[in-house]
């Protein structure tokens, strides 16, 4: 690493002053910071932004790929919890996003994932224990326990969860929550866990129920959830325990921007400017202790230079003292990817995926565009022939759940409000066991786009009539190891297409690997079945 020095009005969020001044970086750290009197600079200098909770995998990059747009963005670090891919390959999975995260300057800070799987309601690929748990927290790159999302664990006490809670707690290591809609003495006994932060909040009054119990709140605002509208009051009004986040962000979306928009769009409402930069480049880094810089002597060289502090356009990225990100281009190298898997079912029959009739009225998942939350709907079934099939005019579509990791039946159900008026989708991300799950007009498209994944052995895939197109994900079925802007650009392709098919989503893929997130209510399907997280059990289809 070479000596280099920089010049520009300098914002150091640390003390809330700006100043004309020169950064000399030597070895990947800031040597000196002078400051200059007279001097006026066109350029601003300050911290880079830090997404405060991810899941990398949820962008179909792996690491080094995330890094490289990201950083575009202004993006030096992320805290990542990796249990997306842990839980298809276990502590395989986890190395491989530190192996191939070590190959880039872009810091990340990854977690011991927590709940692997995350109910026991699901089948998943691997399971982690608080053996395992152990095992990870040697590693360097773990550096907190990532989201503890078995709240009713927490709440009776269960063994395993709460000794992996205890291990965190005994190492000093962070512990994540995820817990929403929890009030009351439950919320006080799970933050009195030490759990120490919430990206689950839908309304500012949970948000401050969970600040008075003494978490700290993610303001996220990703591809499918989106609680920033809601949450962004918080930036003054408690600019020290408010982060801001993405938790699942899909390419496109990742282009377009990251944690930048966040900011830009707080001043915009007029929000106190050093608050919105404690939030998005000083908490994170006090909270999870991260190794990136705040523009401070001695500290890492992780900065980013703007061409204004209204929209904060970012014209360079810097990373450990090297340019990452140049004037919207990305300056990182590509680094080859040898992808890992764990897929093991047969090709599936039309017959799978029919739904004999066995009464009159059934449950039915309604889906709500940017929230991962869904209710529960009870309705009259649409019968034809003794079975039940999609009803267009009223938005029922069938919905299934294939295990991808044993070969048995689909599991089955009807959705409201995905809107496809033509075709079927399916994918292998499915949050957080990634079965493939799938959604349709017709059992003959939803079977043909359901086996298009398992013959790529992962990816999402479009039928419509005759035709197919898939996106390959072959790193766990969650991930391409290609250039992230062709795959940001593909997956916008299929995006637009299932919008043009008659879906009103905002993000119809991503909302489809949600539906089978059993931890988040109200009613969701697993590959076992139909599933009530408001009782935590298993239902019927009929009512």
């Amino acid at each position: 690493m070479s000596t280099f020095k920089i010049s520009g009005q300098i914002v150091d969020v640390i003390q809330k002053t700006i100043f004309p001044g020169t950064i000399t970086v030597d070895q990947g750290r800031i040597q000196s910071i002078e400051q200059e009197a007279k001097q006026s600079y066109q350029q601003y200098i300050l911290p880079g932004f830090i997404d405060a909770h991810v899941h990398i995998e949820s962008s179909m990059l792996v690491p080094t790929e995330f890094a490289r747009i990201a950083t575009v963005h202004g993006t030096v670090g992320a805290v990542s919890d990796p249990h997306e891919i842990a839980n298809v390959l276990g502590m395989a999975g986890v190395e491989f996003m530190l192996t191939n995260a070590a190959q880039t300057p872009f810091k990340i800070a990854f977690g011991a994932p927590s709940c692997v799987p995350a109910t026991t309601f699901e089948t998943a690929g691997a399971n982690l224990t608080a053996v395992e748990v152990k095992q990870l927290f040697q590693h360097p790159g773990i550096s907190y326990l990532s989201e503890v999302m078995n709240v009713p664990g927490v709440l009776i006490d269960h063994t395993e969860v709460i000794s992996k809670i205890d291990l965190a707690n005994k190492l000093g290591y962070r512990i994540d929550g995820h817990a929403p809609g929890l009030s009351g003495e439950d919320l006080q006994k799970y933050a009195d866990a030490n759990i120490t932060t919430d990206h689950e909040c839908s309304t500012l009054e949970e948000a401050l129920e969970k600040i008075a119990a003494g978490m700290k709140i993610l303001i996220r605002e990703g591809s499918a959830a989106k609680n920033y509208l809601a949450l962004h009051s918080l930036i003054d009004s408690h600019p020290d325990q408010c982060m801001f986040c993405s938790d699942d962000l899909h390419p496109d979306d990742l282009v377009r921007g990251h944690i930048n928009e966040l900011v830009r769009h707080s001043l915009v409402l007029g929000h106190d400017f050093m608050n919105v930069l404690q939030i998005a480049c000083v908490n994170p880094v006090r909270h999870y202790n991260l190794n990136v810089g705040l523009l401070q002597v001695a500290d890492p060289a992780d900065f980013i230079v703007v061409n204004n502090l209204e929209d904060l356009a970012v014209q360079s990225t810097y990373c450990q003292g090297v340019l990452v990100a140049k004037e919207g281009q990305a300056m990182l190298p590509s680094v080859p990817v040898l992808p890992v898997n764990n897929f093991s079912t047969a090709p599936k029959e039309v017959s799978d995926f029919r739904i004999p009739a066995a009464g009159e009225r059934v449950r039915v998942i309604e889906v709500w565009d940017g929230q991962l939350l869904t209710t529960e709907k009870h309705i009259l079934a649409n019968i034809e022939n003794g079975e039940v099939v999609a009803d267009l005019e009223n938005d029922i579509l069938k919905i299934a759940v294939v295990n991808r990791y044993q070969n048995r039946p689909p599991a089955m159900g009807l959705i409201h409000n995905f809107g496809l008026q033509r075709g079927a989708i399916a994918a292998s991300i499915a949050h957080d066991s990634h079965n493939i799950v799938a959604v349709g007009t017709k059992d003959e498209e939803i079977c043909r786009a359901v086996n298009a994944v398992i013959e790529a052995q992962g990816g999402i895939a479009i039928v419509e009539g005759k035709t197919v197109k898939v996106l390959p994900l072959p790193v766990a079925g969650l991930m391409s190891g290609s250039d992230g802007y062709s795959v940001a650009e593909q997956y916008g392709g299929a995006d637009a297409w299932v919008k043009d098919m008659g879906s009103k989503l905002s993000a119809p893929f991503m909302t489809l690997g949600f539906m089978a997130l059993l931890v988040i209510p109200e009613l969701k399907l697993s590959d076992r079945g139909l599933f009530s997280s408001n009782n935590f059990e298993f239902v019927s289809l009929w009512v």
